[in-house]
């Protein structure tokens, strides 16, 4: 399987960014009103400048206190991203995910930003194609 067959099976395809100098709270704010993990930073919702988690928020938050809310993005966001574009291959990108200890992956094409998908995207993609399987299995064993 392939990160395209895992972006069409998603709900949205819409990727949620941040400018950078947004501030800590006001992501924060947005991960919760959009119960989602992470924010992509980017000036002009094309280009990757980073990426944030609530992960990364948390950790802060336990070395600093809630002072660090009022930072900016661009302080505490993995500038050093690890992308993929829309062929890579779903057991691959689930092991670079495992490896990296990291759960969202920015999908680009080009240079621009053209998707994100998480560890539980690509999980859920390959459970689905593992049930097919054992389904046409189970077809050709009872005859069907």
């Amino acid at each position: 399987m392939q990160v395209h067959h895992i972006l069409k099976s998603k709900a949205t395809d819409a990727v949620v960014t941040v400018k950078s100098g947004t501030s800590i709270a006001d992501v924060a704010k947005i991960l919760t009103e959009k119960r989602i993990g992470t924010v992509v930073v980017s000036d002009d919702a094309e280009t990757a400048l980073g990426i944030l988690s609530e992960r990364d928020i948390v950790r802060e938050l336990a070395t600093r206190g809630a002072s660090c809310l009022s930072d900016s993005v661009d302080s505490y966001m993995t500038q050093k991203l690890v992308t993929c574009s829309r062929n890579d291959d779903a057991d691959h990108i689930l092991s670079q995910m495992t490896e990296g200890r990291f759960r969202h992956m920015p999908v680009v094409e080009d240079g621009k930003l053209v998707g994100l998908i998480t560890i539980g995207d690509v999980v859920k993609a390959r459970l689905t194609e593992l049930a097919m399987e054992r389904n046409a299995l189970e077809g050709m064993i009872m005859g069907h």
